[in-house]
């Protein structure tokens, strides 16, 4: 397994060098849509633009907000953005890799074993001093296939479970986590038994991610440590697939609940718990 991050430096060494390249994908994204404007305004050299909406998740129902896809479409997708199964692939987004983390994660779960993020996003690349292109890149179709089961997954029940067994991070803003207010996924709240580790704070300022120590230090404090079952969960299974990444690179193993809150609240049978907040 390669690994999961490449710095703009490497990537452009990469691009420089004779012979195969990586295939590039940008997945720049927000939760009022993709940024396909974005793109055709300026991309990293090379790069297919890939809608996560479209491609990445499945239609938003009883599944949540971004369900898994169907395994043959988002395999079609791939091709169409010229992905290949023996070559390497680079997916980034703007700057903090949430949206990217999203295409790593599925991609790896199909199969592709040779898939990183570019650390900090198309501002890294450019604050690193290179160079840009816009309008859409033309791409030569790729021949991934892809099969399901390459990454842990959890459904409702599994990580109910998990909660319980091991241990199971929420990936979203405490303030969303303690119930006191979420604008996207009513009602407020976690799944119980579950400990709050906002992915936002896996990274710097700059959107880069903490280093190796540094996330390892914040993951065992919230809890984590080897030989325990880990999985993680956010509003719709996007962000937490940064905080799955985010643990790979602080060197342990997390399950994905792909459907997470936004799934999790379509049953009301499910408990809904908060956490008070202390009084100055």
């Amino acid at each position: 397994m390669t690994a999961a991050l490449i710095k703009p430096d490497q990537l452009a060494e990469e691009l420089g060098a004779p012979g195969p390249q990586p295939t590039l994908l940008d997945v720049r994204w927000e939760l009022s849509g993709p940024r396909y404007q974005d793109y055709l305004a300026g991309h990293v050299p090379g790069a297919a633009f890939v809608d996560l909406d479209k491609a990445l998740a499945g239609p938003p129902g009883a599944g949540g907000r971004h369900p898994l896809p169907d395994p043959e479409g988002f395999a079609r997708a791939m091709r169409r953005a010229g992905v290949r199964g023996a070559a390497p692939v680079v997916v980034y987004d703007a700057a903090t890799s949430m949206a990217a983390a999203r295409a790593w994660w599925l991609l790896r779960y199909h199969g592709h074993h040779d898939v990183r993020v570019l650390d900090g996003g198309l501002a890294g690349w450019i604050s690193a001093g290179y160079s840009v292109e816009s309008g859409p890149t033309p791409v030569e179709p790729g021949d991934f296939m892809g099969a399901p089961g390459g990454m842990p997954l959890l459904d409702a029940a599994g990580a109910a479970e998990l909660a319980r067994r091991g241990l199971l991070l929420d990936a979203r803003a405490a303030e969303r986590f303690r119930g006191e207010h979420d604008p996207i996924d009513a009602p407020a709240g976690h799944i119980p038994g579950a400990v709050n580790h906002p992915a936002a704070g896996n990274l710097a300022p700059d959107g880069r991610f903490l280093s190796v120590q540094e996330l390892r230090r914040a993951f065992e404090q919230a809890g984590v440590r080897p030989g325990l079952a880990l999985g993680a969960y956010c509003g719709s299974g996007v962000v937490a697939a940064h905080e799955v990444l985010a643990l790979e690179l602080a060197g342990f193993s997390a399950a994905l609940y792909v459907g997470s809150w936004s799934e999790w609240i379509t049953d009301p049978a499910r408990p809904v718990a908060t956490t008070p907040v202390d009084p100055e």
